[in-house]
């Protein structure tokens, strides 16, 4: 048999392996505290499962769904009006996404041709950098440094790269650094796509998961950025969706209309009674919202302190679900520390390296777990000895 060159670029995905290596511990009856999948395990509030499990009885919502219902396309802009203060036509400038996943590892076959050059972030989410590699396209990686502050610096993009430039991605809130960007940035960011001819996508998936009473809204807001780009957004961590897999792309109607024919030849539309439960979640009582972002908030604060009272000192994240930290200075590779960890500690974290060139030297936490278990994770971790040389 033979197949197709482009797969050998990919190796088996690190959370595929991770999840491999869990399994085979749990069969030996082994304990593991899986800090490593971004995989909430807060659900839905009532009411959003209620209306999941109505529609689901209902043998009239087993059809393909074909395209996206006229109330979902409705409600999304009425979330974006109330929530982030932008305005969006229903019919031009949303498509659904079965999932922020599906829509990043499609959206640059719409955009780039093969040899296209395409800008991601690094450190990143592995599909920042996976989607434009199943089109075909040549990566740039935009780094993102600690001295910066985790932030892109656009101005030292070579000339020449930019100029052969077709796409880029940007996400803040950041996966894996946590962080936020400032408002000068998103203005530099469209000057910069708008002088070269950049489409810009940028994941918003966490704009709900922002501490110390920071808040955090859409690029979108910003004059010009609907001219050159659109923005993905999720119910999986806000709402507790993330096994239904909903998501959205919004923003310019050219880059959405060239998504949905896309996406008409690929799939049936998103499964109906998930439309109708997304309905509900970003139209119904948003009370649920913060709790769930109270919830991390006080995780975040069980680990990060708990890891600081033994010794590993690390950075609280103002924002998402994650903790970025830095391994223990006697670790040369954060895979090295990450499988020792899980070996002596049970303890599972996703390396830095991941998540890019930049991201080595670090590894991620995902706070999925209950206080509690938090707390026993940072005793497993003291009672390993690990973090001594």
């Amino acid at each position: 048999m033979q197949f197709a060159r482009r797969m050998d670029q990919f190796g088996e995905g690190i959370f595929s392996q991770l999840l491999d290596i869990k399994r085979k511990k749990l069969e030996k009856g082994e304990t593991i505290i899986d800090l490593s999948v971004g995989t909430p395990n807060i659900p839905p509030a009532q009411h959003i499962m209620d209306a999941l499990c109505t529609a689901a009885a209902d043998p009239k919502n087993y059809i393909y769904a074909v395209n996206d219902q006229t109330a979902l396309l409705e409600a999304v802009s009425s979330w974006y009006d109330t929530r982030y203060g932008v305005t969006l036509d229903p019919k031009t400038e949303i498509c659904s996404l079965l999932g922020s996943q599906e829509g990043l590892a499609h959206i640059a076959l719409s955009i780039v041709d093969e040899g296209d050059v395409v800008l991601v972030p690094d450190p990143c989410y592995p599909v920042f950098a996976d989607g434009p590699l199943l089109a075909g396209a040549k990566l740039y990686y935009m780094p993102q440094k600690k001295e910066n502050g985790y932030v892109i610096q656009l101005q030292d993009i070579p000339v020449d790269i930019a100029k052969k430039a077709k796409f880029m991605v940007v996400s803040y809130p950041n996966n894996p650094t946590t962080v936020m960007a400032p408002e000068a940035f998103y203005l530099d960011l469209i000057a910069f796509a708008r002088k070269y001819d950049i489409v810009v996508l940028h994941d918003n998936a966490y704009s709900e998961l922002v501490f110390d009473g920071k808040t955090c809204g859409s690029f979108l807001t910003f004059s010009g950025a609907r001219e050159i780009g659109v923005e993905f957004n999720s119910l999986s961590k806000t709402y507790g969706l993330a096994g239904a897999r909903i998501g959205f792309c919004v923003g310019n109607a050219e880059v959405v209309s060239r998504l949905k024919t896309l996406k008409s030849n690929m799939d049936y539309g998103m499964f109906l009674p998930i439309q109708k439960a997304a309905i509900v979640a970003i139209t119904g009582d948003q009370g649920c919202v913060a709790v769930m972002k109270d919830a991390y908030e006080r995780r975040r604060d069980v680990l990060c302190d708990g890891f600081k009272s033994i010794g590993w000192n690390m950075e609280k994240p103002e924002a998402t679900m994650f903790v970025w930290a830095v391994i223990p200075p006697h670790y040369e590779k954060s895979v090295d520390f990450a499988m020792d960890l899980v070996e002596k500690a049970g303890v599972m974290l996703t390396p830095g390296s991941a998540f890019g060139p930049s991201g080595e030297g670090h590894v991620r936490m995902a706070l999925v777990q209950d206080e509690a278990v938090l707390q026993q994770a940072v005793e497993a971790v003291k009672k390993s000895g690990i973090l001594k040389a």
